[in-house]
C-alpha cells in the first residue's frame, strides 16, 4: 500500500429514461477515469435512468431497465479494476429509494439510500478498503446542518463523495463551493464533488461543477458551463495530509457525540506503494462567473440541448427591438458561439448534432453568425401602433448576429378579427386615446398580441418548407420574470411559445447582460435599445412617438419588482411583511403611505393576473424568487381581495400618521 490516491468525478448530461445514451456516457467516463490512473469514480446522483424523471420513478419499467443496465455496468470490463458509484433507483419492501450502487470487479459492494429524503433501516454504511475509509453522501445531504459526513468524519472516513443534481441558479455557484470547502475544513478528508450537467427534459440546467476538496481547500475544478457530455475530473492526493490534518483538528481527549459507522471490507486499495513520485493536485481558487456570463452561457447550453434532443430545425423569435426580445436573441447567438467553439476544441458529438439540425452532413460551423443564419429566424411583426425606433432596432440587432430576419405587417389580420366582431355585434371597440373605455383599450390591445403569437407559430411551421427545407421551427418567448409576476403580458400571446429562455431572468439583469453583451460580442445594436425607454407599442402613437411605457402600465419599476419579488418568495412576505420591511428599505425615496400604495398594487396585479402563470411557457429556471407554478411557486390562481391583509396596512400608516402629527 501507498499513501496516494487517484479518485475521479465527474460531471455527465443525462437524460430522463435515455437508458441507451446513460449508459453510454456512464461507461465512457470510467473509461477516461481508468486512462487517467483513478481507482474509484464517482457519477452524479441517478445517473442510470436520469434524475427528471418526476412520475415515471413510479413506473416498474423505470426500475426494470435500471438494472438492466446495471447488469451491464457490472459485466463490462470497462468497469473492471476501479470502484464504481453510480446513482439508480431501488426498491425495498415495497418502497423506492434513491440511492448509490458501489461496485468492484462485478460485485456489488454496498446501497446506500438517500438518508434525509428516506427513513431507510439499510445502506447505511462506510466502505473500508485496505488503505483508507469511505462515505457517501447525497446532493441536498451537503446541505443540511446535520450532514452525513459529520458523523462519518468523527468515526475517520477520510474520503468523502457526494452524488448530486444540482441546478444552475444566478449567483448560486459561490454557495456551493463554500458548502463542499467547510465539509472538510473543521475535521479534514478529501471532498468529491459529482453533478449532472445539461438539460434533463425540464426547466432546470444541471451546471457541474464537478469538484474535488482536501482539508478545506479546492484541489480540482469542473466547469460549470460546456457542451461536453461527459467530463472526469481527477486528482492525486496524499492520505498522509489527511491524517495529519485530523492529528491537530481531532483531539483524542475531547468527546464527540457521533453515531458510529457499518464498515463494509473490500479486499482492495486505491493506492499503491509505487506512487512517491506522483505530484499531488495543489489548492487552486475556483473561477466564478458574473452574474452576466451565467446568463450568457446557463441558457445557451440549455437551448442547445433542447434543440439537439427535440429534432426541430432552429429557433423563430418575434423580435420587437426591446430589451426581452434582444436578450433572448443574444442567447441564441451566445449559443450559436458556443457550439462553433465545441466543434473547433474537437467534440464530435456537437459536430453531429449540428449536422442533423441543419440537414447537412458535409456542414461544419466556423462563424456564429453564419451559423445563427441557418438555424435563427427572427421576425419583426409591425402594426400601425408601431415605431420606426423599434423597426430599425430589432433589424440592426439581427444583421449582427446574422439570423434570418423578415418585416412583417399584422394591420390586415387585426382589421380582419375586429370585423367579424363588429359584423356580429354591430359595435366597434376604440382605444382609449380615441375615447374608448379601458376595457376597449385593453381588448384591442390584446388582439394584436395574440395576432402575433399565431403568426409566430404559422412561419415556425411553414418557413422551412417554404424554403424547401425539412422539419419545424422552435418558437421562442422573451417574457421576464418580472413581467411573469405582475401578470404584464397578455395571455396566448408572442410569451406564449414553446420555449422561453429569459422567463427566469429579472429586467435588471437583462439590461447587464445586453451590456456584457455590447463589450464580449461587439453587438453595438444593443446601445440604442438599452437607452429605449420599455414599451409594449399596442396602443396608439403620439406625433409619431411611443406614448405607452411598461413601467407606466406596471405603476413601479422594473428594480421595484425585482425587490418585491424576491420579499414575497424568498423571504415568504405577505403584504402586511412586506410593507413592514419596505418602509425601511425605501424610507429614504418614499414615505410609508407610498409604500403602502405601491404594496397593495402588486398584490392586486399578482392576483388578477396569478392565473396566467398555469398556461405560461416553459422557461429557464435562473432566479429564486420565479413565479413559475410548475414546481417553485405553488400558490392559487383565483385569490381574495386581500381586505384583512390591507387593512392591517393601514392601520399601521395610520398609527405612523398620528405618531408624527403628536411630535409635531
Amino acid at each position: 500500500m501507498g499513501r496516494k490516491v487517484i479518485l475521479a468525478t465527474c460531471s455527465l448530461n443525462q437524460w430522463a429514461l435515455d437508458f441507451d445514451g446513460n449508459v453510454e456516457r456512464i461507461l465512457r467516463s470510467i473509461a477516461i477515469a481508468k486512462s487517467q490512473g483513478a481507482k474509484y469514480r464517482l457519477g452524479p446522483e441517478l445517473e442510470i435512468c436520469g434524475y427528471g424523471c418526476a412520475d415515471h420513478f413510479y413506473e416498474s419499467d423505470t426500475l426494470l431497465h435500471c438494472f438492466q443496465v446495471l447488469r451491464k455496468l457490472l459485466e463490462s470490463p470497462v468497469t473492471q479494476d476501479i470502484i464504481c458509484d453510480v446513482g439508480m433507483p431501488i426498491m425495498h419492501h415495497n418502497v423506492r429509494y434513491n440511492c448509490r450502487v458501489i461496485f468492484l470487479n462485478g460485485k456489488i459492494l454496498l446501497i446506500r439510500p438517500k438518508m434525509l429524503l428516506d427513513t431507510a433501516p439499510f445502506g447505511d454504511c462506510v466502505l473500508s478498503t485496505k488503505d483508507t475509509c469511505i462515505g457517501s453522501e447525497m446532493c441536498a445531504e451537503l446541505w443540511n446542518p446535520r450532514s452525513p459526513h459529520v458523523d462519518m468524519g468523527l468515526d475517520g472516513v477520510e474520503i468523502f463523495t457526494n452524488s448530486s443534481a444540482s441546478y444552475h441558479e444566478l449567483r448560486k455557484a459561490d454557495h456551493r463551493v463554500n458548502l463542499v470547502k467547510s465539509a472538510t475544513m473543521k475535521s479534514g478528508g478529501i471532498y468529491m464533488f459529482a453533478n449532472q450537467k445539461g438539460c434533463d427534459g425540464d426547466r432546470l440546467y444541471y451546471d457541474g461543477c464537478a469538484t474535488v476538496a482536501i482539508n478545506g481547500d479546492i484541489v480540482a475544478q469542473g466547469r460549470q458551463f460546456s457542451l461536453d457530455d461527459v467530463e472526469v475530473v481527477t486528482a492525486i492526493l496524499d492520505l498522509e495530509d489527511v491524517r495529519s490534518y485530523k492529528g491537530e483538528h481531532c483531539h483524542p481527549h475531547v468527546e464527540y457525540e457521533h453515531k458510529p459507522c457499518h464498515r463494509v471490507k473490500v479486499d482492495f486499495s486505491l493506492s499503491d506503494c509505487e506512487d512517491v513520485y506522483l505530484p499531488t493536485h495543489q489548492p487552486i481558487e475556483w473561477q466564478f462567473h458574473t452574474p452576466e456570463e451565467e446568463i450568457s452561457l446557463g441558457p445557451a447550453c440549455w437551448l442547445w440541448d433542447y434543440l439537439r434532443r427535440s429534432g426541430q430545425a432552429g429557433f423563430l423569435l418575434p423580435l420587437s427591438g426591446g430589451v426581452d426580445s434582444s436578450s433572448t436573441a443574444c442567447i441564441v447567438y451566445s449559443m450559436c458561439v458556443l457550439v462553433c467553439q465545441a466543434v473547433r476544441n474537437g467534440n464530435t458529438q456537437v459536430l453531429e448534432d449540428v449536422q442533423r439540425v441543419v440537414n447537412d452532413v458535409s456542414y461544419t460551423p466556423r462563424d456564429p453568425r453564419e451559423l445563427c443564419r441557418r438555424i435563427f429566424t427572427t421576425c419583426y411583426m409591425a402594426s400601425e401602433n408601431s415605431s420606426e425606433g423599434t423597426r430599425n432596432r430589432a433589424k440592426d440587432l439581427a444583421s449582427q448576429i446574422g439570423s434570418s430576419h423578415m418585416n412583417l405587417n399584422i394591420d390586415m389580420a387585426v382589421k380582419g378579427m375586429l370585423g367579424i366582431f363588429s359584423m356580429v355585434t354591430g359595435k366597434c371597440p376604440q382605444f382609449r386615446a380615441n375615447g374608448g373605455s379601458t376595457r376597449e383599450n385593453l381588448a384591442l390591445q390584446n388582439v394584436q398580441a395574440r395576432i402575433r403569437m399565431i403568426l409566430a407559430y404559422l412561419f415556425a411551421q411553414l418557413s422551412q418548407w417554404a424554403e424547401g427545407k425539412p422539419g419545424g421551427l422552435l418558437v421562442l418567448g422573451s417574457a421576464n420574470v418580472d413581467e411573469s409576476l405582475t401578470g404584464y403580458f397578455t395571455k396566448y400571446d408572442c410569451s406564449s411559445a414553446d420555449i422561453n429562455p429569459i422567463g427566469g431572468i429579472s429586467k435588471t439583469d437583462l439590461k447587464s447582460f445586453l451590456q456584457y453583451c455590447v463589450e464580449q460580442f461587439q453587438l453595438t445594436a444593443l446601445k440604442s435599445i438599452m437607452a429605449a425607454p420599455p414599451t409594449a407599442e399596442l396602443e396608439p402613437l403620439t406625433d409619431g412617438q411611443v406614448s405607452q411605457t411598461d413601467e407606466s402600465d406596471m405603476g413601479m419599476t422594473y428594480s421595484e419588482l425585482s425587490v418585491i419579488g424576491r420579499l414575497r418568495k424568498i423571504s415568504k412576505c405577505g403584504p402586511y411583511s412586506m410593507f413592514c420591511k419596505l418602509i425601511h428599505t425605501w424610507r429614504e425615496a418614499l414615505s410609508p403611505l407610498q409604500v403602502a400604495a405601491k404594496v397593495k398594487h402588486f398584490f392586486q396585479m399578482y392576483s388578477v393576473n396569478r392565473h396566467k402563470m398555469t398556461t405560461v411557457t416553459p422557461s429557464y429556471h435562473a432566479e429564486s424568487y420565479g413565479p413559475d407554478d410548475n414546481r417553485f411557486d405553488l400558490r392559487p390562481f383565483l385569490y381574495t381581495r386581500w381586505s384583512w391583509q390591507f387593512r392591517a396596512i393601514d392601520n399601521q400608516v395610520g398609527i405612523r400618521h398620528y405618531n408624527s402629527n403628536f411630535q409635531h
